[in-house]
């Protein structure tokens, strides 16, 4: 097989740029010529094994950041936006679009921006004749939305937070007594915790520093709420400083995310990076005993895994995700080459919808995409009962994956006939960018495919995609 040739120019450019060097004195550094530099950082070469090694060598480069980065989710994005019907005839080659993400990032984040402004424009439309005439009637972005592609865009690790609440759990001395370092934390800070039969998961009165926790939550529940008031205490210049540097677009936005880092700082502080990361390729990922281990739930746990992308001692890259029951997607990260659709529900035929049908259980599956990539995914309900009779149970399943290729390293695939492709279930993304001809559970035709209507027959679908 050959071996794969690396077009890394954007990335070579932001290396280079960051350590502050001229592409003369970055070529001089590299051993290589300034038009060969120049060529590479236009992506008109690929990257060389000696500049691949210089790199390393030279600076200390983690060499994998060459071959990641957001290129492939960019891809993802901007397929799906063109997929609009707006669009029509009008979209890309796929071959044009990864020419962008590679070499114009910026123009395809602009693209993807723009669109999705579009569409909340179009969205609120119906609802404008109350809004003219108000000053609230500019239409902004979705906050959450902004959040959200923060977290995407920054491989849902967040370095300085990370570390910090490594050092915290460290703070303790003793592993796995998070929750005694946790108390004894906000003792020092002068704050009196108990708990109450209440509904809401944790309340914070600032003015006599008194934290209440809800009796009826999980204790590794109370445990995450602890250390999420901490962060928003303890932790508040860091998460002030890491906004600032996010330059949201409103206030909301700005709020959603300080409680985004206050929930990441929790999560990192209850598995600690490079303990928790030890301990997940000692058992081969087992989410029940890293959750028994560290005192987490197994959502908890399978979120953080997500999250170990720390440069130089990076974990296997994930996707994860959390569904609700009619499928729309609430919770999502990959740092694979799988992207979920930004708008609407994940694919039917991923096992993730089928958790609800067997409650308590992982279930397993291998699948393919239609770029040919395959993966392991493993789906569990996370269901979150009320705490008493009557109240709403608030229903979920979380999928939780990699490529196929790290199947040694995941207890899941034990048993499993990895080798055998018939073994491998077809899904994708969203029906419109799917390229699949046949799904049986294609809701609305490819927008790339030309269809052919015969009034004569009918098959699974009224239509034949060619």
């Amino acid at each position: 097989m050959a071996t794969q040739k690396l077009y890394a120019g954007a990335k070579l450019r932001e290396i280079r740029t960051r350590l502050g060097l001229t592409q003369k004195d970055f070529a001089g550094k590299l051993g290589v010529s300034l038009p060969y530099l120049n060529q590479m950082e236009n992506n008109n070469r690929p990257v060389s094994t000696t500049v691949v090694l210089a790199l390393a060598q030279e600076f200390g480069l983690d060499v994998t950041e060459l071959s990641t980065g957001d290129s492939e989710r960019l891809v993802s994005d901007m397929r799906e936006a063109l997929a609009d019907p707006v669009f029509s005839d009008a979209v890309p080659p796929l071959a044009d679009l990864r020419l962008t993400a590679s070499n114009a990032p910026a123009l395809a984040r602009a693209f993807i921006e723009l669109h999705r402004s579009y569409r909340q424009t179009h969205e609120r439309l119906a609802s404008l004749d109350e809004a003219l005439g108000r000053e609230d009637a500019r239409i902004q972005a979705s906050p959450w939305e902004e959040v959200r592609d923060f977290f995407h865009y920054c491989d849902n690790y967040i370095d300085a937070v990370d570390r910090a609440a490594e050092s915290f759990a460290a703070s303790g001395g003793t592993p796995g007594k998070i929750r005694e370092v946790a108390i004894s934390a906000l003792e020092d800070l002068g704050v009196r915790v108990d708990q109450a039969d209440m509904d809401p998961l944790r309340q914070y009165d600032p003015e006599i520093k008194h934290l209440r926790l809800s009796a009826r939550a999980a204790p590794q529940t109370q445990v995450f709420q602890m250390l999420l008031q901490i962060a928003l205490l303890k932790q508040d210049k860091l998460l002030e400083a890491t906004l600032d540097f996010a330059r949201f677009y409103s206030e909301e936005a700005r709020t959603i995310a300080k409680i985004g880092l206050a929930n990441y700082f929790a999560g990192a502080a209850l598995m600690p990076y490079n303990q928790f990361l030890t301990a997940a390729q000692e058992c081969r990922h087992d989410l029940e005993l890293l959750g028994a281990r560290f005192g987490a739930s197994v959502e908890q746990v399978a979120h953080r895994l997500s999250t170990l992308q720390r440069p130089g001692a990076k974990g296997i890259p994930f996707f994860f995700v959390r569904v609700d029951q009619a499928g729309t997607i609430t919770k999502r990260h990959s740092a694979t080459r799988l992207q979920f659709a930004r708008f609407g529900g994940a694919c039917p035929l991923w096992n993730v919808h089928r958790a609800f049908e067997t409650p308590g259980r992982f279930l397993r599956q291998l699948a393919e995409t239609p770029d040919g990539v395959r993966y392991i995914s493993l789906a569990r309900d996370v269901s979150k009962p009320g705490g008493s009779f009557g109240a709403p149970v608030r229903r979920y399943a979380i999928a939780l994956g990699c490529e196929v290729r790290h199947a040694g390293s995941l207890v899941y695939a034990d048993n499993l006939d990895v080798t055998n492709a018939n073994a491998f279930e077809p899904i994708g993304i969203s029906c419109r960018i799917c390229e699949r001809k046949t799904c049986h559970q294609r809701s609305v035709p490819p927008l790339e495919r030309r269809l052919s209507i015969d009034t004569n027959q009918r098959g699974v679908l009224p239509y034949e995609v060619n």
